[in-house]
């Protein structure tokens, strides 16, 4: 059975050589394309449950690469990038990154970073919780993973949804940033606080009445985030 179908976009042959018979190797079915022009060709013609795209090449970039697949799909991304700059990380995770590792890099944390960006959480049961917010206009669906608000719906991306059903399952309560990336993200997560400012950020403007003024997904200061369900 295989492990994940594994798209590879870089525009370096011995980094998709390697990334092919190391993936393979692990159970992952893996495909690869030189450009990001190819690689939309490729998830155009096939599904596949992550992408491994790197940040630098010419013609399309990785950026507006991991933007054009994000505008219609929500596969998951990691980006490659050898720039370790935090304003570059950020703006990996604002163009719709999953998660990014720098290079170079060790095979055994880039299958590290793989496995935690499949993995799920388990679903959220029941959905008693989510009738006040359809009284305010906001309606989540946990089948479809879907948001409506302001009159507009959005898809889920795996990781906006994860994080959604964490805090649902734990309404008006602190949840500090260490929990929630090790919970969402995984074990080895915990001090990457720029995740939890991006994917935030994206939740509210899915979920908020007013994305700028948030009152359901808020930020205790200094210590965490809370759902905070309308009474």
């Amino acid at each position: 059975m295989s492990a994940g179908k594994i798209l590879v976009i870089d525009d370096d042959p011995q980094i998709r050589r390697v990334m092919r018979s190391t993936l393979t190797a692990h159970g992952y079915e893996v495909n690869d394309a030189r450009s990001g022009e190819e690689g939309l060709q490729r998830l155009h013609s096939d599904s596949y449950d992550l992408v491994l795209l790197d940040i630098n090449m010419p013609g399309m970039g990785g950026m507006e690469t991991c933007r054009t697949i994000r505008s219609g799909s929500d596969t998951a991304i990691i980006m490659l990038t050898v720039n370790s700059m935090e304003r570059q990380k950020v703006d990996a995770l604002d163009a719709g990154a999953d998660d990014y590792i720098t290079k170079p890099f060790n095979m055994p944390e880039l299958l590290a970073r793989i496995r935690a960006t499949l993995r799920r959480l388990p679903q959220l049961p029941g959905q008693s919780d989510l009738q006040p917010l359809a009284n305010i206009g906001v309606h989540i669906s946990l089948s479809s993973r879907e948001a409506t608000a302001r009159g507009h719906t959005s898809k889920l991306t795996a990781r906006e949804f994860d994080l959604l059903s964490y805090f649902l399952a734990r309404p008006n309560r602190t949840i500090t940033h260490r929990e929630l990336l090790q919970a969402v993200w995984g074990p080895d997560y915990g001090d990457e606080l720029e995740y939890l400012r991006v994917f935030v950020n994206r939740l509210r403007k899915k979920i908020e009445p007013d994305p700028s003024k948030p009152t359901l997904l808020v930020t205790d200061a200094w210590a965490g985030y809370r759902f905070q369900i309308p009474q």
